[in-house]
């Protein structure tokens, strides 16, 4: 059997977050997003260990987070949305909400333009990715 060729991937699953917040509020806010981007066709088969153990599938490719500041973010925002891309918002409102219903209504009573975000997450064909993601950073 020959040497097997890496996957390379049409799209691209990126989170963008500000890159102010505290180290809980990051793990946090990826992980909102990350569940918004969990569309069927993104997640992979179940895992199994050698014991037959089975575990929840995962994300089919790499997740990659990034940071900016908050102009980098709201630039990203709005290119994300002028290119048409399915986007997910996590606003620093929701810091201060404990469910699914407040924080939709902490979103919906915010002017687009106002949102106070700290992270987006975005998912589509690379080169758009790129150029949404711009002036952005591989987060560390």
């Amino acid at each position: 059997m020959g040497p097997v060729e890496p996957i390379r991937f049409d799209t691209k699953i990126a989170i963008l977050l500000r890159d102010d917040l505290p180290g809980w509020q990051r793990l946090n806010v990826t992980a909102f997003l990350a569940s918004a981007l969990a569309a069927p066709e993104r997640i992979g088969e179940p895992y199994l260990d050698a014991d037959d153990t089975p575990y929840l599938p995962m994300f089919r490719q790499p997740v990659l987070v990034f940071a900016g500041s908050k102009e980098v973010l709201t630039a990203a925002h709005a290119r994300a949305l002028g290119r048409g891309l399915p986007l997910a918002v996590f606003t620093s409102d929701l810091f201060n909400t404990g469910n699914d219903r407040d924080n939709r209504a902490a979103v919906r009573a915010v002017h687009r333009d106002a949102l106070d975000l700290v992270g987006i997450g975005v998912h589509g064909p690379r080169n758009k990715i790129d150029k949404i993601l711009k002036g952005a950073r591989l987060h560390d």
